[in-house]
């Protein structure tokens, strides 16, 4: 057996290896590091044109769905809420913005009320309640349209217009969320604000 002073007197680089490391960068895009010449080398993988393998496809469409929840009461996205062809269609005129560094597009076309909500389970939406509630009120009472969104009106802003339903109306939990999701079938309420909700109606 080689003593520890042979092995190091005996190493080359030679004989190690050639080592590179496969990266999926955020956008998608498929590079390869490898050192050379004690530096490292980028280069962009070229995936074969056969399709294989996995990975993800990135969504760049826009959600312009708008869920009619009353005929005053709107859910959606924040690309509805930035598209003025879809907000003029459904005759918008007031905007509560739950989402969190999403600026409001038409100042001067409506009337805003922003609230950022962080969308984690442990955040405690029943306390910007009383908030948005006020404000829907104040919109219907003008007789205005007043479209609730987040990012992507799936989980903040349809928990939202739930609490809403259910505290206006004096329903429970499960018919709000029916009727919501009838709207906008692609609600989808994190874990600690649909528990949230369930005990909401308590």
């Amino acid at each position: 057996m080689h003593s520890l002073n042979q092995e190091i007197r005996t190493f080359s680089r030679t004989n190690l290896r050639k080592q590179c490391t496969r990266v999926t960068t955020l956008t998608g895009k498929k590079i390869i590091e490898t050192w050379k010449d004690a530096r490292i080398h980028v280069v962009e993988e070229v995936e074969p044109g056969s399709g294989g393998g996995c990975g993800y496809v990135q969504d760049l469409s826009l959600d312009l769905q708008v869920g009619v929840i009353k005929p005053w009461l709107l859910l959606g996205s924040q690309d509805a809420a930035h598209d003025l062809d879809t907000l003029k269609k459904h005759k918008v005129t007031h905007i509560l913005n739950v989402a969190c560094g999403v600026e409001n597009a038409f100042l001067n076309d409506f009337t805003y009320k922003n609230i950022s909500i962080l969308d984690l389970p442990e955040t405690n939406i029943i306390s910007y309640f009383p908030e948005c509630f006020e404000f829907i009120e104040e919109a219907k009472l003008k007789d205005g349209v007043v479209l609730v969104h987040c990012n992507a009106g799936i989980s903040r802003a349809a928990a939202i217009i739930i609490g809403f339903l259910m505290s206006t109306e004096e329903i429970t939990f499960t018919s709000a969320f029916s009727l919501v999701k009838n709207a906008r079938p692609a609600i989808c309420p994190n874990s600690g604000f649909m528990e949230q909700l369930r005990a909401y109606q308590q």
